[in-house]
């Protein structure tokens, strides 16, 4: 089953099961847009399918492979500065951290 096989399959359940609510939901949107239900449901329909297809786009972090990880988290590395200063001992140190407590 293609994704929009399946988003289409799944915006059909989804309307189904929530009829009242996007009764209420249009209704509301009739009256604060001054438009009629025939005008503002395709919208609405659209909105509604672009959020089912967002749901069943799966992010990165479920479908790489672990090769896929490598090149990804390579690619991230690669893409900061080589040439920024590093931090100093006293940067990073704890003393540095909690200087402003004296202040208390």
């Amino acid at each position: 089953m293609d994704i929009n096989t399946q988003t289409a399959s799944t915006l059909g359940n989804f309307l189904r099961r929530h009829k009242e609510d996007i009764k209420t939901i249009t209704q509301v949107l009739v009256k604060i847009t001054n438009r009629t239900p025939e005008q503002i449901k395709p919208y609405l329909d659209a909105l509604l399918e672009q959020l089912m297809q967002s749901q069943q786009e799966r992010p990165f972090y479920e479908t790489a492979t672990p090769e896929e990880w490598i090149v990804a988290f390579r690619a991230w590395a690669d893409s900061h500065e080589r040439n920024t200063p590093l931090l100093s001992d006293y940067a990073v140190s704890r003393e540095s951290m909690y200087d402003d407590e004296e202040c208390w």
